[in-house]
């Protein structure tokens, strides 16, 4: 089991940046997907960036891609979600997501159709 905690959320303006950070309570440093999930009201959730411990290359949805950047940090057992030039439409709950893969192979992480562990998601909002 592991326990996963966001913090970081908040409202910012068209354009503006967010840093999310997600802390998991056990070592995840090996073989795990990390991933960053949002559902905004009246939406289906939908995976956004994904990230294998084994520092293969990121991977994101379309709706992001050059604006977020997903990293980690093994030593602390934390990772996170940079947010640039955000729009309205990225307002959502934002939730990270872990689940233990083992080797990395390509699109493990992105492909994956259920992850076992959920933080309890934080709220970005993005005025217009």
């Amino acid at each position: 089991q592991v326990q996963l905690v966001e913090s970081g959320g908040g409202s910012v303006q068209t354009g503006g940046s967010l840093r999310l950070s997600c802390a998991a309570s056990r070592d995840t440093s090996y073989g795990w997907c990390m991933a960053w999930f949002r559902q905004a009201a009246g939406k289906e959730r939908e995976g956004i960036a994904f990230l294998h411990t084994a520092g293969t290359a990121p991977t994101y949805h379309d709706s992001v891609k050059g604006r977020f950047t997903i990293s980690r940090d093994n030593a602390k057992n934390m990772w996170y979600l940079q947010m640039n030039r955000l729009r309205p439409e990225d307002t959502a709950i934002y939730y990270c997501v872990a689940d233990y893969v083992g080797r990395p192979s390509p699109g493990i992480c992105s492909s994956r159709a259920h992850y076992n562990y959920w933080g309890q998601g934080t709220q970005v909002t993005v005025s217009s």
